[in-house]
């Protein structure tokens, strides 16, 4: 493969190594415990998807996936999609993601900005139709398209577990001398949690390990529902590292996200949705240290609805 341009080479350098902040709003809970969480909208591309993207993307690169024009093709509920387009377009890759139909206004106009090829599925059918019918896509036509499959492909995890994991722990370590004793965090891919909790309990096995699982049904972007007869479960989620599972709605997550507005952290839902999840932990087992992420950014849910809160 062909030298990365300094430009490129420069956009990719700027993924990952984001800042670690301090849910303040977690003490009003539990006045004794400190939570944790990575700023993952600082990101080139706004979101955590951006660490898995950056190390498929050149995977394939390396390996010749991509070679003789064949389009990079994936399922994404947005945010993996807007990875996708935006560093395939830095580096020349055609990209096509099929995305469900109710994703975001601002994710879809991202993607399309970028000159990705979008196909929409109907958001009734829920985002495993949509996996399905990228799965479909890549059996009729191999010679068009290399699938990603970021619920299959490895290197998924492991840029979590280089990455993410890497720097929640040593952040963690040195605010407060020694490992979180808690992780939280939400199942799209299975990724983040499988690669981060790995690490994390590498340094520390006392670790507990916490999946917040959303409603089948409005959900909530970016986090799988889980437990339901026929849910597909990612590949790559390793669940012998999950140690409880909590539910968490839409109407816990859109309170949580206005809080942390009003503290400078303007986040998406499914980073409200780990925050409620991380405070209700707290205040429940009484640990003295939780850490979680922050998916994305809150300018990707204007059209929602989200921020039409009332005065005060």
């Amino acid at each position: 493969m062909a030298a990365i341009p300094i430009r490129e080479s420069a956009l990719l350098s700027g993924v990952g190594h984001v800042p670690l902040v301090e849910i303040h709003a977690a003490r009003e809970l539990a006045p004794a415990c400190r939570v944790f969480a990575t700023l993952e909208g600082v990101n080139p591309g706004g979101s955590i998807k951006d660490r898995p993207v950056v190390r498929m993307l050149m995977k394939a690169l390396q390996t010749g996936r991509l070679d003789g024009g064949r389009r990079l093709l994936d399922s994404s509920s947005g945010n993996a999609g807007i990875s996708y387009a935006l560093y395939g377009a830095a580096l020349g890759v055609p990209v096509t993601l099929v995305v469900p139909g109710n994703a975001s206004r601002e994710r879809l106009d991202r993607i399309r900005a970028s000159g990705a090829e979008l196909i929409l599925t109907d958001p009734l059918e829920g985002y495993d139709f949509a996996v399905a019918e990228a799965r479909r896509l890549a059996r009729d036509h191999p010679e068009r398209y290399w699938y990603s499959n970021q619920y299959s492909n490895p290197e998924n995890w492991r840029a979590h577990y280089d990455t993410t994991g890497l720097e929640l722990l040593r952040g963690v370590v040195a605010s407060t001398g020694k490992p979180p004793d808690a992780f939280v965090a939400g199942i799209g891919t299975g990724g983040t949690l499988t690669g981060v909790a790995r690490r994390l309990k590498e340094a520390h096995p006392a670790t507990i390990v916490i999946a917040a699982i959303p409603d089948e049904f409005p959900g909530i972007e970016g986090l799988k529902p889980l437990g339901h007869p026929g849910d597909m479960v990612p590949a790559i989620l390793d669940e012998s590292l999950i140690d409880r599972r909590l539910p968490v709605r839409m109407e816990d997550a859109i309170p949580m996200c206005r809080k942390l507005a009003k503290t400078g952290l303007f986040v998406g839902p499914s980073a409200g949705a780990l925050v409620h999840v991380a405070c209700q932990v707290a205040a429940e087992d009484g640990l003295r240290c939780i850490a979680t992420v922050l998916p994305d950014t809150g300018e990707r849910y204007v059209s929602t609805g989200l921020w039409a809160c009332e005065d005060g």
